[in-house]
């Protein structure tokens, strides 16, 4: 094991360490806010606005599974990650052996590779709306920019930055639709979100909803990004890494739930099934008219880009990791990784001959590859007794973890035996 890879190995003891000012406790937050805008993407988008547009509040349920694992995967992966000393696939494969953190370097990358092709599409279609033109010619002049982010200096604090821009752009924007429209219907509002049920045929686009927003693989990545925000130790027990999986959780849920409820409001009424980017536009003609289609234009361009920036670099950080490789977001090796998976993902896109809406929607679900393995791995970490050596056991945090294992696991199950019944059926 590299020193590279540590982040702290001197020993701390809670019973010393004071919570933080919420001054301090702010300067503390970054991971989790760069996470939001990788996740936050056109695949979050597209899967929100569906929900509701399919299936009205029905679904809204799937916003408290939704916390609720997010928040355990990362304080999880955060907890293995400043207790270990190391990244989390640096501690899969110090605990478990090179094999192990090959497997889930590949199948997080692969993840990754997948939302890569959706957030590529996102792009175009922003372009689309913004400018009439082809997604695919959109596409391409968004990917040329990028690519001169990849070699600029600085790539943590631009992307944190861009991450925070675009969150707090999408909750202004929807939010604002959700006002203009007079707000939700109380009633079928509280029954959504009590009676957890799956309407017919739901199960796909459930996953793939909570594949973009709660994702093991963005928990892992986190604690790379942990590793350039300088954490040490302390910040387990000082308040630091809690408000940080705060910050993360609740960008998430207030963009993608309110996303979700302007898709009830405006467009489930009408039975609008959303297949192209005019249909997402659709949502905010309420409130912004015929600017819609430039406000969505510019919040599908913004979060592709800030999420494809963030999400081809956590491609390469993983795999590296998972083969022992260099992590840094400024190694040769990561930003020319990025722009080769940005090639392959390019391609892949382009190769598609369907609308891009429906390319995000199918890509948002392949993501789910990596959930059975790298969240076993996590669990195991988690009751280890040698990384948890002189502190109590979490056990709630192991009760919270193991659900949210389980939840994603049987739910990835059964939508398998779903698309497979309908193959033979």
């Amino acid at each position: 094991m590299s020193q590279e890879n540590l982040i702290e190995q001197e020993p701390v003891h809670e019973s010393n360490i004071r919570r933080l000012p919420f001054k301090d406790l702010m300067k503390r937050i970054g991971p989790g806010i760069i996470l939001a805008g990788i996740v936050i993407g056109p695949g979050a988008i597209t899967t929100a606005s569906m929900v509701g547009a399919m299936y009205g509040y029905s679904l809204l349920w799937i916003m408290i599974p939704i916390a609720f694992m997010g928040i355990s995967f990362l304080l999880t992966t955060y907890r293995v990650a400043l207790l270990t000393g190391m990244p989390a696939l640096h501690a899969i494969r110090h605990y478990f052996g090179p094999l192990a953190a090959q497997i889930v370097g590949i199948t997080t990358f692969l993840s990754c590779v997948f939302f890569t092709i959706g957030n590529i599409s996102g792009t175009g279609a922003g372009m689309n709306l913004l400018f009439g033109i082809d997604w695919k010619i959109g596409a391409l002049i968004m990917l040329a920019f990028l690519v001169y982010c990849y070699f600029s200096e600085g790539v943590y604090s631009k992307v944190e930055k861009i991450s925070m821009l675009c969150v707090i752009g999408l909750i202004l924007a929807f939010y604002a639709t959700i006002f203009q429209t007079g707000g939700p219907n109380l009633g079928e509002l509280a029954y959504g979100i009590s009676h957890w049920t799956f309407p017919v045929g739901s199960l796909a686009l459930v996953l793939g909803f909570i594949s973009t927003n709660a994702s093991i693989t963005t928990a892992l990545y986190g604690t790379y990004l942990s590793k350039e925000k300088k954490w040490k130790k302390a910040d387990l027990f000082n308040g630091g890494m809690l408000a940080d999986s705060i910050a993360h959780i609740a960008g998430v849920i207030l963009v993608s739930g309110a996303i979700v409820l302007v898709g009830a409001i405006v467009l489930f009424p009408n039975q609008v099934i959303i297949s192209s980017p005019t249909q997402l536009a659709d949502m905010l003609v309420p409130f912004m008219g015929r600017a819609a289609s430039i406000v969505m234009g510019l919040a599908l361009v913004a979060c592709a880009f800030s999420s494809l920036l963030g999400n081809t670099h956590r491609s390469i950080v993983l795999l590296n990791a998972g083969f022992n490789k260099p992590t840094g977001l400024e190694e040769k090796s990561v930003r020319w990784g990025s722009l080769v998976v940005l090639v392959i993902s390019a391609v892949v896109s382009f190769s598609y001959g369907g609308s891009p809406i429906q390319l995000i929607y199918v890509a948002n679900i392949a993501t789910a590859v990596a959930a059975p393995f790298g969240g076993l791995f996590m669990c195991l970490l988690l009751y280890n007794k040698e990384v948890n050596k002189g502190l109590k056991k979490p056990k709630l945090l192991q009760v919270c973890m193991t659900i949210s294992y389980l939840f994603s696991l049987i739910l990835i199950t059964f939508v398998i035996i779903d698309v497979i019944y309908k193959m033979f059926s």
